[in-house]
C-alpha cells in the first residue's frame, strides 16, 4: 500500500499540500507516483504564476503516462523545485520530500475540501 503521511491534507487528484505558516508545499503523492512509474518530466509554473484550486498548474509525465497536477489551494508561486529540473526521478524515491511548488496561500479555506490523510487512505483503497 501507498504510504500516507500524516498532517498533509489531500486532493482526490492525488495532490498533497504540507503547510508551513501561510505557505503550502504542493506535490504528488506516494499512491500518484506508484501509479505512473517512473517519472522522467516534471513540468512546473513560473515564480510569480498565480495558481487556482482545482485548476491545472503542470503536468508529470513517466515513462508510461503523463498527468496533468491539479492545484488543491490558490496562491501565488513563491517557489519551484528545481532539482525536478534535472533529476525528476526524485519524485519516485521520495515523493513527500520532493514537492514540486511552493504557494504563498491566498485563502486558507482552500484546505477545508481536501482530506486528511485517514480520509485519503481511504480513498485511495476504493
Amino acid at each position: 500500500m501507498a504510504k500516507v503521511l500524516e498532517g498533509l491534507y489531500y486532493s482526490e487528484s492525488h495532490e498533497f499540500v504540507r503547510v508551513e505558516g501561510d505557505y503550502g508545499f504542493v506535490g504528488i503523492t506516494d499512491y500518484a507516483q506508484n501509479a505512473l512509474g517512473n517519472v522522467v518530466y516534471v513540468d512546473m509554473p513560473e515564480v510569480d504564476d498565480e495558481v487556482t484550486a482545482g485548476e491545472e498548474f503542470g503536468a508529470v509525465e513517466s515513462v508510461k503516462a503523463a498527468s496533468d497536477l491539479i492545484s488543491p489551494v490558490s496562491g501565488t508561486v513563491v517557489e519551484i523545485n528545481e532539482n525536478l529540473e534535472d533529476t525528476p526521478e526524485l519524485i519516485n524515491q521520495d515523493a513527500f520530500e520532493n514537492w514540486i511548488i511552493k504557494v504563498q496561500l491566498s485563502d486558507k479555506g482552500d484546505l477545508d475540501n481536501l482530506m486528511d490523510a485517514k480520509a485519503y487512505a481511504a480513498f485511495c483503497e476504493k
